[in-house]
């Protein structure tokens, strides 16, 4: 493909609520950085790999199903630079290794690797039924192989992507065949590692152990009645991670730097969702941030110890750690905050106004953390498009 490339989109300001400097890194379409449980940044270079559908010629609202591609921007002087223009499954189906020089996507009925420097792209799994991936694609820490989830497909299905978490609860009972499918990353051939009869998501290879990883029971986390597991590779066996009971709503985990699982619990009646109307998707009965409860987040360690507990006087949305899991950031409802968990108490302190709708997956804000933490990229569709913002702390 030919490289387009769009000049510098940043603009500074100072945020309404904090005074902070932010930095807007996109002006034009739609731009999405990578999921919550991945990386946009390179942990060598200062750049990022996002996705955005400025080159499709489509003027879409994100509702809407724009065709994104993938893309890099060099933070230092701004440009944009177009890598892919393979159509992604969705905005968030694609993953990366640290040093960004192997990127792992789906588009289509297909999963490929893409090596940005030579532009090489392997096609390394086709479905071959009626499956559909379902969640972002992960790379092992030896960069062999990449693994990823697929559900059956169902007449009940409604996209996930589509606004206000349209069919969560509905695709929640319909899936009864679940897989984690396993695919060399030369292209060589593909297996499924392991079958479930729940509908699966949110798998994560070990940052550290490319035969050890972790992956969710997906849906409405009130319904849910164990959400995270751990999957060995070696023996091909499941284990809960953090074991629930009656009371416990569990979500939003993903691997720290140093070889955790963080999870977020919420407490009974809550879903895991936020719509536009800052109300709950499933569990309407319950209002966004009402506790019956005191929330917790946990981290855990591979062999299923809670190895640390910090209570919160309310939930966010979503929750990403810094490098030593001191400091937390969080998408409340209307801000981000940062969250001090180094002493016994959560200490919390406001970022800036992220001022997203909420509408649909892609305008949700998921602040991630720079590898070095240093600064922390998150999304808004302020405006009307979602576009990228950055601070530096």
């Amino acid at each position: 493909m030919t490289r387009t490339t769009w000049p510098s989109e940043i603009r500074e300001f100072k945020d309404e609520k904090t005074g902070r400097k932010v930095k807007q890194l996109t002006r034009t379409g739609n731009n999405v950085h990578l999921y919550f449980t991945e990386n946009s940044f390179d942990q060598h270079r200062n750049e990022i790999i996002f996705s955005s559908d400025r080159a499709s010629g489509k003027d879409k609202a994100p509702h809407e199903d724009p065709d994104y591609c993938l893309y890099r921007m060099n933070l230092d002087s701004g440009e944009i630079e177009q890598i892919s223009d393979d159509i992604l499954a969705s905005c968030h189906n694609a993953t990366k290794t640290p040093d960004s020089q192997m990127i792992s996507y789906g588009t289509g009925k297909q999963v490929k690797v893409m090596y940005p420097a030579t532009g090489k792209t392997i096609t390394v799994f086709e479905e071959p039924g009626s499956f559909q991936l379902s969640s972002v694609p992960s790379i092992a820490a030896n960069g062999r192989y990449v693994a990823f989830c697929r559900n059956e497909a169902s007449e009940s299905r409604i996209h996930y992507h589509g606004a206000n978490y349209a069919g969560f609860k509905e695709r929640f009972y319909a899936v009864k065949d679940g897989r984690i499918t396993v695919a060399y990353t030369d292209g060589s051939g593909w297996f499924d590692i392991f079958k479930d009869t729940h509908q699966v998501g949110h798998f994560q290879f070990s940052p550290d152990d490319p035969a050890f990883g972790s992956f969710c029971h997906e849906g409405p986390w009130n319904l849910v009645t164990q959400r995270i597991w751990y999957l060995d590779f070696i023996s091909r066996e499941a284990k809960p991670c953090f074991r629930q009971d009656e009371i416990d709503s569990i979500g939003h985990e993903f691997w720290t730097q140093d070889g955790y699982i963080f999870f977020d619990n919420r407490g009974p009646g809550h879903d895991g969702t936020i719509t536009s109307d800052r109300t709950q998707a499933v569990a309407t009965e319950v209002h966004v941030n009402e506790n019956a409860m005191i929330p917790f987040v946990g981290l855990m360690d591979r062999s299923g110890n809670l190895v640390k507990r910090i209570d919160m006087p309310y939930y966010c949305n979503h929750y990403h750690a810094n490098p030593d899991n001191s400091v937390l950031v969080g998408d409340d409802v209307d801000d981000l905050v940062l969250i001090d968990i180094s002493g016994e108490q959560a200490q919390l302190s406001v970022l800036c106004h992220h001022k997203t709708s909420w509408h649909t997956q892609s305008s949700h804000c998921h602040p991630t953390w720079s590898w070095d933490g240093r600064r922390i990229l998150y999304a808004s569709d302020h405006g009307g498009r979602v576009q990228l913002y950055l601070i530096e702390l």
